[in-house]
């Protein structure tokens, strides 16, 4: 160790620095010094190398033999010790400074009404305590919220630490949704309503959706996406009576609202209250059960549209515009999300039914 410790402009002197020029100045060998000083020479050397600090003990035989304050030595330490606290301090930001780049920090000042700055400091203190981390580093962390998995070549950094940071406000913002205590059978009893609300504007049900999921103890969100999250949807519990389920709000066509939508219900129907479930644009970035993954898509599918009545439908590539109309009225839901499951199917090409598949928001 050096006992100078300096990093960008600021320079920490060890009193082990000021011990040594001492030594040079009276000629003498540090075992000389040692001897001198009523002490060893091994703590002569951890001293004037920065491995060992002035005890009080030591800063009163210093000043003993060199005519000084006891204070002029423990000061000299003090100092050493809030230069040393603020090099690491600046270590520390800079290291954070390149976590910070790899968010927007204007969604921040939309959502969650940050203020406004240019300082990388100031963004970093004011994420921190909104996200509620000690230091953003920790969204790196392959166990933080959510988990990666390991060794997938698209899964980067910059993904993991914006799909924290994206649930993480939903877990904020959650908490202005006031709810009762879970109930999956109230839940399950609502089911058929949320499906109805197939067929109206975002205007009408969206309101009367929050208000069903607050009466089953689930706050519904619903989120301006976060620029490289990946994030589509997610469930996370807070405790046994208490579950969020947030959904992004970007582009969405109605057909992938509703899928989406009616996927996480299914994870907060499985309660796995110790699991965040979160739905991304590439799926495979996330340590996934395939098989609750499965269930809950399964039951997206067969539980708008259901299984009999779509084999009864028999849709083919020749099926027109207007049967697939006449046959979600039939059914009681929009159009838009037989189309999108046409084509999921791959019995329909992308570039159809583009006039059925309505968006909800930009």
């Amino acid at each position: 160790m050096s006992s100078i410790n300096e990093y960008k402009e600021i320079k920490a002197f060890h009193p082990g620095y000021y011990v040594a020029e001492i030594i040079e100045d009276m000629g003498v060998s540090q075992s000389e010094f040692a001897a001198r000083l009523g002490t060893t020479p091994k703590t002569v050397s951890k001293l004037v190398n920065g491995q060992a600090n002035i005890s009080n003990d030591i800063a009163g035989k210093l000043a003993a033999m060199l005519g000084t304050s006891v204070d002029v030595w423990l000061d000299l330490q003090k100092t050493y010790d809030e230069k040393v606290l603020a090099i690491e301090k600046e270590k520390e930001l800079d290291a954070q400074s390149e976590v910070v780049k790899m968010i927007d920090y204007s969604y921040f000042v939309k959502v969650a009404g940050l203020s406004q700055t240019k300082k990388a400091s100031e963004k970093i203190s004011n994420l921190c305590k909104y996200l509620m981390v000690s230091d953003l580093r920790i969204l790196k962390q392959p166990d933080f919220l959510v988990n990666y998995r390991t060794g997938i070549p698209n899964v980067e950094t910059k993904n993991m630490v914006n799909s924290r940071a994206w649930i993480q406000t939903a877990i904020n913002c959650s908490r202005a949704v006031e709810t009762l205590p879970f109930n999956a059978e109230k839940l399950k009893g609502y089911l058929p309503e949320l499906r109805s609300m197939t067929i109206q504007e975002p205007e009408a049900f969206l309101p009367r959706m929050k208000q069903i999921f607050a009466e089953c103890g689930v706050a519904f969100v619903l989120l301006p996406h976060l620029r490289n999250s990946g994030v589509n949807g997610a469930v996370k519990w807070i405790n046994s009576e208490r579950v969020v389920l947030a959904m992004n709000n970007r582009g969405l066509d109605a057909d992938k609202f509703w899928f989406s939508l009616f996927h996480e219900v299914k994870h907060v129907l499985q309660q796995k209250l110790k699991t965040t479930f979160v739905s991304c644009t590439e799926s495979e970035m996330m340590d996934r059960n395939a098989e609750l993954e499965d269930e809950a898509d399964a039951f997206a599918s067969s539980y708008l549209i259901p299984s009999e009545a779509y084999e009864a439908f028999s849709p083919t590539p020749y099926t027109s515009d207007e049967e697939i109309i006449r046959f979600a009225k039939s059914i009681g839901i929009h159009p838009g999300i037989v189309a999108g499951r046409l084509q999921h199917d791959k019995i329909i090409p992308q570039n159809r039914c583009s006039g059925m598949k309505e968006k909800y928001n930009q």
